[in-house]
């Protein structure tokens, strides 16, 4: 029986595009979409907030000629391309998706509305919740702990690039070491690198347990579901 009934899944846009870096890498993609479609199947509502970062980083991306409430608007977009893409995938294996948006976008999705989202989840379909959370200055970490709230996830799955969370980043500190478990005061106060300050602390207000695995195996998602001790719980 899976640890939790309900959850939202963040998955980072540059996760999808595998050693391509940008735009998709389908093959990876399939192999997500059929790791959600097996939890789904046996029981667990998934919502799924993707990033943009195969297409554009906002700020970074813009790199000062394009000012930051546009910067963000483009990341916004980007996340829906991603969800519509996903959506497709899901569907062509057979699993029921749904794209809901945070901005009125005809044609890509409908607008995001919390009981119709929590409908769609209770009858067995993924819910993609695209353009963050329709407003500049918030990330898809952000966004991802609001849905989490809205919904009434009973946990965040953080799947990443990286294993968990560190005292350091490992990349350029071998001495790092990785927790198994940490607390959010910790995490803020240490400023690690998990989520933004504003979607921790809404973790945190929100009593909403974060778990951070990696997703280069996507099965780790039913790993995680299962129980088993993978990568980093923040509560």
């Amino acid at each position: 029986m899976a640890l939790y009934k309900r959850v939202l899944i963040k998955i980072s846009g540059e996760a999808l595009a595998g050693e391509k870096h940008t735009g998709f890498d389908f093959d990876f993609v399939s192999r997500v979409c059929g790791a959600v479609q097996k939890v789904v199947e046996g029981g667990v509502q998934v919502g799924v907030v993707i990033g943009g970062g195969n297409f554009w980083r906002g700020v970074k991306d813009g790199a000062g000629k394009v000012e930051r409430v546009s910067a963000d608007r483009m990341g916004m977009l980007a996340t829906a391309m991603n969800c519509l893409a996903v959506a497709d995938v899901f569907k062509q294996q057979g699993c029921d998706a749904r794209v809901m948006t945070a901005v009125d976008i005809q044609g890509v999705g409908e607008r995001y509305d919390t009981r119709r989202a929590i409908e769609y989840l209770e009858q067995g379909k993924v819910v993609l919740f695209a353009c963050g959370t329709g407003s500049p200055f918030f990330s898809t970490d952000t966004a991802a702990t609001l849905r989490a709230a809205e919904i009434h996830a009973d946990a965040i799955l953080l799947a990443k690039n990286i294993d968990g969370v560190y005292s350091d980043d490992p990349r350029k500190n071998p001495e790092a070491v990785r927790f198994d478990e940490i607390r959010y005061e910790e995490v803020l106060a240490r400023r690690l690198a998990v989520m933004d300050s504003t979607a921790t602390s809404m973790a945190m207000d929100n009593n909403i347990p974060v778990i951070v695995f990696a997703l280069a195996d996507p099965e780790n998602i039913g790993r995680v579901l299962d129980g088993e001790k993978i990568g980093t719980t923040v509560r």
